[in-house]
């Protein structure tokens, strides 16, 4: 991509002194000196689980959101930008350029968060590119190696591990105050609420790497599950019967002041002018809205709070499921009037759109799936008019053809290969017009075939993870990542209850030599033995954070391994931390299966497993 050989409004500019006429009166020539831009900043906010219709500058009565309405107001929007369902998908495509089936990340759980490791980031493109690059939050892309943000051209890293507070792999025990987070690969408690260390943290970095060009990722956990927030926040909303859930808005407006006290921060150290600001969100609503009664709780007609018209939610095939907030701006790049773009939009367009805005040089054709919206700003929709744009998110660990998925074309959507709407005269997808239009639907159904058909094949690359590097030795793997044809223990309260559950690992051994395998029942920071229980984690006085559900002890009489040809069991000592087995394995890819068997006979997997590499 010869970025800058492209005459647009956005290319960066450098000093020059330029003779124009201007004002009505003719050959009226005056001399401007256009300002030096040196490589614009870049921010991406990204937040969770806010939907299209949870912002006030879209027409929620209901919620404050002045800072985000503000940013609104002074931006580019797309005001039909879709994403995949879910979390993690979003993520993979957002930080790729590459549908989400192409990176690996198909679904939130069961083994499927995974980045596949040959996947390049927009993060090791601007590392590459003289940028320094660190993230904040929310990375939802695999906790270990070689998934890890730092693993994936973050040089500065400060995140909650798994999907969100109190998910499996998130330190045991956080309620979103006073937590302890990984910083830079290492544990560290920290003060205050999560959003607000995010955005305190980021900031710092950026006052320290001012003098320097950045970009920062800066994905908020909020506003997922578990509702958890001060008091003061959710106080303004809990009385309102047209409110779903106080605590939901509580989150966003304060994620919505955390905005406001950024741009201020960046306005008094003279870099907003020229930072590029993008504020979008991963999925649609989690919790603004409640279905009708007899509704499907993710595919369903809204009946109580904001959807902008939309049917579905979080993790929905319709529009309310994808359809999300997407602003850009930037003063420098003549990118700070209000402005909306109406054409069909992805997650998967931003890396490109970023790459040719920051004039980004690219070492190897990355062959995106998304394509620069550069154009499309500038006022040339050629490359939008008749694209094609689908997503979904797969409750399986392997993705089944049509499967909770939206074909988008201009105002069409063709749902799960049955079902057609027109959005032009029903928003709401209550019609279904397949049998009006069985043509359209059989020239979609090509379309999708040939698209399935060049993607499939890439199917067979699977995420592993690495032992045995010095990336990363001990591996500690969470249940939450075993591959299972059922949902995997995927929060901390699935491991206080003692779920009945087991799958297995991928696992490549980087190389051969003495591994020991630790399995555990509890985390490694509870130091609890196996045969314990976890104390109850108490509710928090002046927040909506809620008692932990009361823990299981399991009386485990056996445990077993399995790793490539290796099957190897031990009697259970319930007053130790852990079984230990020691193991010679050969390099290569391999699985690793665990079993604990209960005094009933009932057998579960090992929540936890920590692999070391030895000699």
């Amino acid at each position: 991509m010869k970025n800058s050989k492209k005459k647009h409004l956005f290319a960066r500019l450098i000093i020059v002194t330029i003779f124009l006429v201007v004002s009505c009166k003719p050959n009226k020539k005056e001399s401007i000196e256009i300002l030096k831009t040196d490589k614009p900043n870049v921010i991406v906010l990204m937040v969770d689980d806010v939907g299209y219709g949870d912002i006030a500058a879209h027409g929620n009565e209901w919620i404050k959101t002045p800072n985000i309405d503000k940013l609104h107001s002074e931006s580019t929007r797309l005001t039909n930008f879709h994403v995949s369902p879910t979390c993690a998908p979003t993520r993979a495509a957002f930080m790729t350029g590459h549908h989400n089936y192409r990176t690996g990340v198909f679904f939130t759980i069961k083994g499927r968060s995974l980045i596949l490791e040959k996947e390049k980031t927009m993060a090791q493109v601007f590392k590459d590119n003289g940028y320094n690059t660190a993230m904040f939050g929310k990375w939802h892309l695999g906790d270990n190696y070689p998934f890890r943000p730092q693993d994936k051209g973050f040089d500065e890293v400060l995140m909650n591990n798994g999907g969100g507070v109190g998910q499996t792999m998130d330190y045991w025990n956080n309620d979103y105050f006073d937590d302890t987070y990984v910083h830079n690969g290492k544990l560290e408690k920290f003060e205050g609420y999560c959003t607000d260390v995010w955005f305190e943290n980021a900031k710092k970095y950026i006052g320290e790497h001012k003098d320097e060009p950045f970009f920062c990722y800066l994905a908020t956990n909020a506003a997922h599950s578990p509702y958890w927030v001060d008091n003061k926040y959710l106080d303004p909303y809990k009385d309102n019967e047209n409110i779903p859930n106080a605590a939901f808005y509580g989150m966003i407006t304060n994620i919505d002041e955390n905005l406001g006290k950024l741009v201020d921060y960046l306005k008094s150290i003279d870099l907003m002018d020229n930072t590029i600001l993008v504020f979008t969100s991963d999925n649609g609503s989690a919790a603004g809205n409640k279905m009708g009664e007899g509704q499907d709780r993710l595919d369903g007609f809204i009946a109580k709070g904001n959807n902008a018209g939309m049917r579905g939610v979080k993790a929905s095939m319709y529009e309310g499921g994808h359809r999300v907030p997407f602003y850009i701006h930037w003063k420098n790049g003549g990118i700070n009037v209000g402005k909306d773009i109406n054409d069909l939009t992805a997650h998967y367009d931003i890396f490109p759109t970023l790459v040719e805005l920051c004039d980004l040089e690219l070492k190897e054709d990355l062959k995106f799936d998304g394509s620069s919206l550069v154009p499309l700003m500038n006022g040339d929709n050629s490359n939008f008019d008749d694209r094609i744009v689908y997503v979904n998110t797969q409750f399986s660990t392997d993705p089944v053809p049509w499967k909770r998925t939206a074909l988008m074309h201009k105002n069409w959507r063709l749902v799960e290969g049955t079902e057609l709407y027109d959005l032009n005269i029903d928003p709401e997808q209550r019609t279904n017009l397949a049998d009006k239009y069985p043509e359209k639907v059989e020239l979609y159904k090509t379309e999708y075939d040939k698209w399935w058909a060049e993607i499939e094949p890439t199917f067979v690359e699977k995420p592993f993870f690495i032992v045995g590097n010095e990336a990363e030795n001990p591996t500690t793997l969470f249940c939450h990542d075993w591959h299972s044809e059922t949902f995997t223990p995927w929060k901390q309260d699935h491991i206080r209850t003692g779920q009945i559950n087991n799958g297995f690992w991928r696992v490549k051994v980087e190389e051969a030599g003495t591994y020991t395998i630790k399995l555990r029942r509890w985390p490694e920071e509870t130091h609890l033995p196996l045969g314990a229980k976890a104390p109850l984690r108490p509710a928090l006085e002046g927040t909506s954070v809620t008692a932990s559900k009361k823990s299981k002890a399991l009386n485990i009489k056996n445990s077993r391994i399995e790793i490539q040809d290796i099957k190897k069991s031990k009697s259970v000592n319930l007053d130790e931390e852990y079984v230990e087995y020691k193991v010679e394995l050969e390099k290569g890819e391999t699985h690793l299966k665990t079993w604990f068997t209960l005094e009933d006979g009932v057998e579960i997997g090992a929540y936890y497993a920590t692999i070391e590499k030895q000699s």
